[in-house]
Protein backbone atom coordinates (compact mmCIF):
# COMPACT_ATOMS: atom_id res chain seq x y z
CA UNK A 1 0.00 0.00 0.00
CA UNK A 2 2.89 2.36 0.71
CA UNK A 3 4.45 2.22 -2.74
CA UNK A 4 1.30 3.22 -4.70
CA UNK A 5 0.66 6.06 -2.26
CA UNK A 6 4.20 7.36 -2.67
CA UNK A 7 3.96 7.05 -6.43
CA UNK A 8 0.65 8.87 -6.42
CA UNK A 9 2.06 11.73 -4.39
CA UNK A 10 5.03 11.94 -6.73
CA UNK A 11 2.70 12.23 -9.69
CA UNK A 12 0.70 14.97 -8.02
CA UNK A 13 3.84 16.94 -7.18
CA UNK A 14 5.11 16.48 -10.71
CA UNK A 15 1.82 17.75 -12.10
CA UNK A 16 1.87 20.76 -9.77
CA UNK A 17 5.43 21.68 -10.78
CA UNK A 18 4.47 21.27 -14.43
CA UNK A 19 1.56 23.68 -13.98
CA UNK A 20 3.74 26.17 -12.11
CA UNK A 21 6.32 26.08 -14.88
CA UNK A 22 3.54 26.67 -17.40
CA UNK A 23 2.31 29.72 -15.49
CA UNK A 24 5.88 30.95 -15.12
CA UNK A 25 6.47 30.64 -18.85
CA UNK A 26 3.17 32.34 -19.65
CA UNK A 27 4.01 35.31 -17.43
CA UNK A 28 7.43 35.60 -19.06
CA UNK A 29 5.85 35.51 -22.52
CA UNK A 30 3.26 38.12 -21.52
CA UNK A 31 5.96 40.54 -20.34
CA UNK A 32 7.95 39.92 -23.51
CA UNK A 33 4.91 40.55 -25.72
CA UNK A 34 3.83 43.77 -24.00
CA UNK A 35 5.16 46.86 -25.83
CA UNK A 36 6.77 49.28 -23.35
CA UNK A 37 9.10 51.50 -25.40
CA UNK A 38 9.25 54.18 -22.70
CA UNK A 39 10.38 51.72 -20.02
CA UNK A 40 12.66 49.52 -22.10
CA UNK A 41 15.79 51.66 -22.01
CA UNK A 42 15.42 52.66 -18.34
CA UNK A 43 14.93 49.07 -17.16
CA UNK A 44 17.81 47.85 -19.31
CA UNK A 45 20.09 50.43 -17.70
CA UNK A 46 18.82 49.54 -14.23
CA UNK A 47 19.43 45.84 -14.82
CA UNK A 48 22.94 46.55 -16.03
CA UNK A 49 23.66 48.91 -13.12
CA UNK A 50 22.65 46.18 -10.68
CA UNK A 51 25.41 43.87 -11.93
CA UNK A 52 27.71 42.87 -9.05
CA UNK A 53 25.45 44.87 -6.68
CA UNK A 54 26.95 48.15 -7.90
CA UNK A 55 23.87 50.16 -6.88
CA UNK A 56 23.74 48.69 -3.40
CA UNK A 57 27.46 49.20 -2.87
CA UNK A 58 27.15 52.85 -3.94
CA UNK A 59 24.39 53.30 -1.37
CA UNK A 60 26.60 51.54 1.18
CA UNK A 61 29.35 54.10 0.56
CA UNK A 62 26.88 56.93 1.13
CA UNK A 63 25.61 55.36 4.35
CA UNK A 64 29.16 54.89 5.59
CA UNK A 65 29.55 58.67 5.58
CA UNK A 66 26.66 59.03 8.03
CA UNK A 67 26.47 58.45 11.75
CA UNK A 68 26.77 55.28 13.77
CA UNK A 69 23.37 53.88 12.84
CA UNK A 70 23.77 54.35 9.04
CA UNK A 71 27.20 52.75 9.24
CA UNK A 72 25.74 49.80 11.11
CA UNK A 73 23.03 49.52 8.46
CA UNK A 74 25.66 49.62 5.71
CA UNK A 75 27.63 46.84 7.37
CA UNK A 76 24.52 44.67 7.74
CA UNK A 77 23.58 45.36 4.14
CA UNK A 78 26.96 44.27 2.82
CA UNK A 79 26.82 41.15 4.97
CA UNK A 80 23.36 40.34 3.61
CA UNK A 81 24.59 40.75 0.02
CA UNK A 82 27.48 38.38 0.71
CA UNK A 83 25.17 35.72 2.12
CA UNK A 84 22.61 36.13 -0.69
CA UNK A 85 25.20 36.06 -3.45
CA UNK A 86 26.90 32.96 -2.10
CA UNK A 87 23.60 31.18 -1.53
CA UNK A 88 22.27 31.98 -5.00
CA UNK A 89 25.40 31.37 -7.05
CA UNK A 90 27.18 28.63 -5.13
CA UNK A 91 24.15 26.70 -3.91
CA UNK A 92 20.87 27.50 -5.65
CA UNK A 93 22.07 27.66 -9.24
CA UNK A 94 24.19 24.51 -8.89
CA UNK A 95 21.37 22.52 -7.33
CA UNK A 96 18.55 23.48 -9.70
CA UNK A 97 20.44 24.17 -12.95
CA UNK A 98 17.46 25.71 -14.70
CA UNK A 99 18.17 26.84 -18.26
CA UNK A 100 17.88 30.51 -19.11
CA UNK A 101 14.79 31.64 -21.04
CA UNK A 102 14.87 31.51 -24.83
CA UNK A 103 14.77 35.26 -25.34
CA UNK A 104 14.78 35.03 -29.13
CA UNK A 105 11.88 32.57 -29.21
CA UNK A 106 9.89 34.87 -26.92
CA UNK A 107 10.71 37.77 -29.25
CA UNK A 108 12.01 40.05 -26.53
CA UNK A 109 12.74 43.32 -28.31
CA UNK A 110 16.40 44.12 -28.79
CA UNK A 111 15.95 47.46 -27.02
CA UNK A 112 15.61 45.51 -23.77
CA UNK A 113 18.62 43.26 -24.19
CA UNK A 114 21.39 42.98 -21.63
CA UNK A 115 24.10 40.31 -21.90
CA UNK A 116 22.60 36.88 -21.27
CA UNK A 117 24.44 35.31 -18.30
CA UNK A 118 25.98 31.88 -18.76
CA UNK A 119 24.99 30.74 -15.26
CA UNK A 120 21.80 28.86 -14.42
CA UNK A 121 18.58 30.84 -14.26
CA UNK A 122 17.22 29.80 -10.84
CA UNK A 123 17.28 31.76 -8.58
CA UNK A 124 17.89 35.35 -9.62
CA UNK A 125 21.12 36.47 -7.97
CA UNK A 126 20.47 40.14 -8.78
CA UNK A 127 17.12 39.97 -7.00
CA UNK A 128 18.47 38.01 -4.03
CA UNK A 129 21.24 40.54 -3.41
CA UNK A 130 19.03 43.60 -3.94
CA UNK A 131 16.28 42.30 -1.63
CA UNK A 132 18.81 41.17 0.98
CA UNK A 133 20.40 44.62 1.05
CA UNK A 134 17.06 46.46 1.16
CA UNK A 135 15.74 44.24 3.94
CA UNK A 136 18.83 44.42 6.14
CA UNK A 137 19.26 48.17 5.79
CA UNK A 138 15.53 48.79 6.14
CA UNK A 139 15.35 46.97 9.45
CA UNK A 140 18.09 49.13 10.95
CA UNK A 141 17.06 52.33 9.12
CA UNK A 142 13.25 52.19 8.78
CA UNK A 143 12.98 55.41 6.69
CA UNK A 144 15.09 53.70 4.02
CA UNK A 145 12.90 50.58 3.87
CA UNK A 146 10.33 51.83 1.35
CA UNK A 147 12.68 53.42 -1.21
CA UNK A 148 15.15 50.54 -1.03
CA UNK A 149 12.32 48.02 -1.25
CA UNK A 150 10.96 49.77 -4.34
CA UNK A 151 14.43 49.78 -5.88
CA UNK A 152 14.89 46.06 -5.18
CA UNK A 153 11.48 45.32 -6.73
CA UNK A 154 12.43 47.31 -9.83
CA UNK A 155 15.73 45.43 -10.11
CA UNK A 156 13.90 42.11 -9.86
CA UNK A 157 11.34 43.07 -12.49
CA UNK A 158 14.06 44.41 -14.79
CA UNK A 159 15.55 40.92 -14.96
CA UNK A 160 12.29 39.57 -16.38
CA UNK A 161 11.76 42.63 -18.59
CA UNK A 162 15.18 42.23 -20.17
CA UNK A 163 14.47 38.56 -20.79
CA UNK A 164 17.21 36.93 -18.71
CA UNK A 165 15.00 35.45 -15.97
CA UNK A 166 11.60 33.87 -15.51
CA UNK A 167 9.29 35.48 -12.90
CA UNK A 168 9.70 32.37 -10.74
CA UNK A 169 13.46 32.91 -10.64
CA UNK A 170 12.88 36.43 -9.33
CA UNK A 171 10.33 35.29 -6.74
CA UNK A 172 12.76 32.67 -5.46
CA UNK A 173 15.54 35.26 -5.38
CA UNK A 174 13.37 37.56 -3.28
CA UNK A 175 12.66 34.81 -0.74
CA UNK A 176 16.35 33.96 -0.61
CA UNK A 177 17.19 37.64 -0.14
CA UNK A 178 14.87 37.98 2.85
CA UNK A 179 16.33 34.85 4.44
CA UNK A 180 19.88 36.11 3.82
CA UNK A 181 19.07 39.44 5.43
CA UNK A 182 17.60 37.68 8.47
CA UNK A 183 20.78 35.66 8.86
CA UNK A 184 23.02 38.72 8.43
CA UNK A 185 20.99 40.70 10.95
CA UNK A 186 21.14 37.84 13.45
CA UNK A 187 24.92 37.76 13.18
CA UNK A 188 25.19 41.56 13.32
CA UNK A 189 23.10 41.83 16.48
CA UNK A 190 24.70 38.86 18.27
CA UNK A 191 26.61 39.82 21.42
CA UNK A 192 30.33 40.07 20.87
CA UNK A 193 32.78 38.10 23.04
CA UNK A 194 34.38 40.01 25.88
CA UNK A 195 37.33 42.09 24.63
CA UNK A 196 40.78 40.94 25.52
CA UNK A 197 41.26 44.01 27.67
CA UNK A 198 38.68 42.61 30.06
CA UNK A 199 41.16 39.91 30.98
CA UNK A 200 43.25 42.62 32.63
CA UNK A 201 46.56 41.16 31.52
CA UNK A 202 49.34 42.63 33.63
CA UNK A 203 52.52 43.41 31.70
CA UNK A 204 55.79 43.46 33.65
CA UNK A 205 56.99 46.91 34.47
CA UNK A 206 60.31 47.91 32.92
CA UNK A 207 63.27 47.90 35.32
CA UNK A 208 64.43 51.27 36.56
Amino acid sequence: MTEPTTTGRGRVLSAVFHDLRAVDGALYAAVAATPTPTLDRALRRLSHAADHSKISLAITAALALGGKRPRRAALAGVGAIAVASASANLLGKRLVRRARPDREAARVTVDRHVPMPTSASFPSGHTASAVAFATAVGVILPPAAVPLGALASAVGYSRVHTGVHYPGDVAAGAVLGIASAALALTVATAPLPAPLTALRVRWPRPAR
